[in-house]
């Protein structure tokens, strides 16, 4: 269950990535069509596949399918993000409903219509999955039930998303110039992110309570064990709730909440019917293990992680990968252009690196966590004889193989004979507490080291290094595409210019006005090196009058004048530099400051 978080969170970074994409500017029908027949081809996949399974089922009644099902859903729900992907990307669904004034003004209810598209897929998924699936159930739980726990389970991942996205456009719609000032800012961008999302880690379990349609446990022996276990331990709550999760039917708990008065225990009736006082004991130690270990709030810092590594590196990566000339001359040989090339990059390494983070080091850390809570039995119990029992009764009531892998969690196997080791050599236990320690200190100092990097790149003291590679990257591409553009060489003369290679700036004019040579960038450029070029090997003074005054016949302004009236100064033509530095004032429309500057140093030099 805990993979549709990924699906969804994925479908999401899809959708807000196909912006990059040619826009389509009216209503298509072939689009339209095909996104239609996609549709329902996947829709008929999944009956298929499910019907065949079925078929299966009942020539061999006695066999555990749930392992056939888990992998049947999986790779439907991968199928699914698939044509996802093609609707928005291939069939650009979204562009055509561009234009709808409530989708303007609120874009995230245009996002919600299209993960509910995401959403439909999934359904169809689990609606033939409940043929086959509903035989591990009792007959409490109708389709119906089956369908929505899916959908239920899921959508708190989007939340965080939902009211930073809702809340950014009501402030679109009445803007408050102050804070959107404050927004604008780097600083202020990553605060309004940290804030909602300390806000929505607070706040957020009362939501969620109501998505699950979680009550209260009723008064009773259940609940009083469960009370006597959560004082014991010190650990405050606001509510123990009865999670009707799949009809109850499930053999798990949960807590949710940083503080004790949002934080909610969640267990389901068939925890409570399935485990004995001992074994209830044990996974509300578990339980509250995560709550005193901080798991929660790691977990806060995990994605607050990710927003601010993506946002500072989002910009640097989209202009690194526009310079991998070698990838796109295998999009070429594919008939791929690189205007469609590059956003194709762009997304495929969004996604990537965001399957990359939560899939497995996201994973990693749950993995460790999970055992920690386990680890949490010897705190307060005599040993994890209980828990270990209890795993052994999630194993057969599942049906799934003791040993079966999970992104998220070690194997039952795994899990018990860790326990078991840690029961004959205790030491296992601070080892383990201590690992754990040098994980998540280590992900801080990395996380940390990698903001400072991209936020160096992007705003700071690496900034100007950075923007310069990439242009000469950028620039020598495009010599190679159109090496016949003058305009390019003196581009190429400007970046050498501001490099202080002084010697290539002006062969790279030069090539410029063999080609073209009436091009006033050009000429008023390299007047402006031969008159004050801070190498005193480069200046020539006759050279620089010649074209500046190549430059004033092709065209008249402010700065042209300005480049004359400094190739007449260094001439020693002081009177005409002065004329020329009067008209350059007279003209210009900007830089008063400087122009008026430049003539008053001129006159001083009339000065008798």
């Amino acid at each position: 269950m805990f993979s549709n978080f990924l699906f969804f969170l994925i479908a999401l970074v899809i959708y807000t990535t196909s912006d990059l994409f040619e826009t389509v500017k009216e209503v298509d029908i072939v689009l339209i069509s095909g996104s239609l027949g996609a549709s329902a081809l996947f829709v008929l996949i999944c009956h298929m596949a499910f019907k065949r399974l079925e078929r299966k089922a009942l020539k061999n009644l006695y066999a555990n399918m749930d392992p056939f099902v888990h992998a049947y859903i999986s790779r439907l729900s991968v199928l699914a993000l698939i044509i996802f992907t093609v609707n928005i990307y291939g069939f650009k669904l979204k562009r055509l409903f561009s234009g709808i004034p409530i989708f303007d003004t609120l874009p995230t209810l245009e996002a919600l219509f299209f993960l509910g598209v995401f959403l439909f897929y999934l359904m169809m998924v689990w609606n033939e999955a409940y043929r086959v699936q509903k035989r591990i159930f009792s007959s409490a739980v109708s389709k119906k039930d089956y369908v929505l726990s899916n959908i239920a389970f899921s959508l708190p991942a989007l939340l965080p998303w939902f009211c930073l996205s809702l809340i950014a456009d009501i402030l679109g719609i009445i803007p408050w110039q102050p804070l959107e000032t404050v927004l604008h800012t780097p600083a202020g961008e990553i605060g309004y992110i940290a804030l909602f999302l300390i806000a929505i880690a607070i706040f957020g379990p009362v939501l969620i309570r109501r998505l699950w349609n979680c009550s209260p446990l009723e008064p009773g022996y259940a609940r009083s064990r469960i009370e006597k276990v959560c004082k014991k331990a010190g650990m405050t709550y606001s509510d123990i709730l009865r999670w009707n999760l799949f009809g109850g039917t499930m053999i798990t708990a949960g807590v949710m909440g940083l503080v004790g008065r949002f934080r909610y225990i969640l267990v389901t009736p068939a925890l409570l019917k399935s485990l004995n006082d001992d074994e209830l004991d044990a996974v509300m130690l578990h339980e509250i293990g995560h709550v005193q270990k901080h798991h929660m709030v790691f977990y806060l810092f995990f994605f607050a992680g990710f927003i601010a590594c993506n946002f500072v590196f989002f910009e640097p990566v989209m202009l690194f990968l526009y310079i991998l000339e070698p990838v796109y001359d295998l999009f070429a040989r594919m008939g791929v252009g690189k205007a469609s090339a590059h956003p194709i990059l762009i997304s495929v390494t969004l996604i990537g690196s965001f399957v990359v983070y939560f899939r497995f080091v996201f994973g990693f850390f749950m993995r460790n966590f999970e055992r920690q809570a386990d680890l949490h039995a010897y705190h307060l119990a005599n040993g994890a004889a209980a828990l270990i029992s209890t795993f052994y009764k999630i194993a057969s009531f599942s049906r799934q193989p003791i040993d079966k892998p999970n992104w998220h969690h070690y194997s039952i196997g795994q899990r018990v004979r860790f326990l078991e080791n840690c029961q004959s050599n205790p030491a296992l236990i601070h080892a383990h507490h201590l690992r754990v320690k040098k994980m998540i200190a280590g992900y801080f100092v990395l996380v940390s080291l990698v903001f400072g990097i991209g936020y160096s790149i992007n705003y700071g003291m690496a900034k100007d290094v950075f923007d310069n590679f990439i242009a000469e990257k950028i620039l020598f591409q495009q010599l190679d595409v159109d090496p016949e553009n003058s305009d390019l060489y003196a581009v190429v003369g400007d970046y050498y210019y501001n490099k202080k290679n002084y010697e290539k700036a002006i062969d790279s004019y030069e090539n410029v006005l063999r080609v073209d040579p009436e091009n006033v960038h050009a000429l008023n450029n390299l007047s402006w090196l031969f008159a004050t070029c801070p190498e005193p090997g480069y200046r020539n003074g006759k050279k620089a009058l010649e074209y500046a005054s190549r430059a004033l016949t092709q065209k008249k302004d402010a700065f042209v004048f300005d480049t004359y009236a400094e190739a007449l100064f260094v001439n020693n033509d002081i009177p005409n530099a002065v004329t020329a530095a009067r008209e350059a004032r007279r003209r210009s429309t900007d830089k008063k400051a400087y122009y008026e500057n430049q003539l008053q140093r001129f006159e001083k030099m009339l000065a008798p």
